[in-house]
């Protein structure tokens, strides 16, 4: 909670500034209001929480009625929420709630596009890295309202083993060697592998999880019949929504898509005063 309390206080100080000069000079003190949020479009709520601790930080006289749950399919014209309070609180609050809580929900909407098309199969959609700095907090969430699972969350929670990582130690061997030889046993470790001779080369390391880089479906058939179950399969790069179920029946456990996060689309959504 404190994370998210830092990003709305950072988005309001942004906003809102040293004052509303269009707000404080259009409306009187003590003007009271009640507005309603709808949703514009079809899409998968997520944020409406943080919405309503947007107003309360703004506010903590500001009352927020939701209608409607994180993770619910919403359709177009349904009322998310009921907010009453301060006219001048209500206007200071609305493009910082509406901005997150149409981020958010665009997260969970793409992240849900990408799990129903791989029903019916073993894997499961993770996301990466690739978040907005400053909103990876809101932006894993958001994945998870969607359907979707979290891959690590920062550099300190896991250890995943890259391309670039590889040639700075000198090979897979030494690097996985490096690591166990570093990390507490809680750590789990992830090697990124190109081909098949670095398939193998992971799994007589040991490690718990193989990313599959950007290969191609045969190439990944052949990996996950080569690992045959000794460790954890990522299946990663060039991941869309017309390719995800082909590489979900390959038999990979894990399909990570850095697009939930950086190639969303934020979805439509008003706040309207009654």
């Amino acid at each position: 909670m404190f994370e998210i309390e830092r990003i709305i206080r950072t988005a309001l100080e942004e906003d809102v500034g040293l004052g509303d000069v269009t707000t404080e000079s259009t409306v009187e003190p003590g003007v009271k209001a009640r507005a309603q949020l709808v949703a514009k479009e079809d899409f998968v709520l997520a944020g409406i929480d943080v919405a309503r601790k947007v107003f309360q930080m703004v506010d903590p006289g500001v009352a927020f009625e939701k209608l409607l749950e994180d993770r619910q399919s919403v359709k177009k014209g349904e009322v998310l929420a009921w907010i009453k309070g301060d006219a001048r609180s209500l206007l200071q609050g609305e493009r910082v709630a509406l901005n997150l809580l149409q981020r958010m929900s665009g997260v969970a909407t793409l992240t849900s596009r990408f799990v129903r098309q791989i029903e019916g199969t073993s894997a499961t959609i993770v996301d990466t890295r690739k978040t907005t700095p400053g909103l990876r907090v809101l932006e894993k969430y958001s994945v998870r309202a969607g359907g979707g699972t979290n891959h690590r969350t920062s550099l300190y929670d896991g250890v995943l083993i890259k391309e670039n990582h590889i040639a700075a130690a000198g090979g897979i061997a030494k690097a996985v060697a490096g690591a166990k030889s570093r990390i507490p046993h809680t750590l789990k470790i992830e090697v990124e592998t190109s081909n098949l001779d670095e398939v193998q080369q992971a799994l007589d390391a040991e490690v718990e999880i193989i990313m599959l880089d950007n290969m191609s479906l045969d190439q990944m058939r052949e990996a996950v019949a080569l690992i045959n179950g000794r460790a954890l399969v990522e299946a990663s790069g060039g991941v869309n929504l017309k390719r995800v179920r082909d590489i979900a029946e390959t038999g990979v456990d894990l399909i990570s898509v850095g697009a939930l996060t950086h190639s969303y689309m934020s979805v439509d959504i008003s706040m309207l005063f009654q």
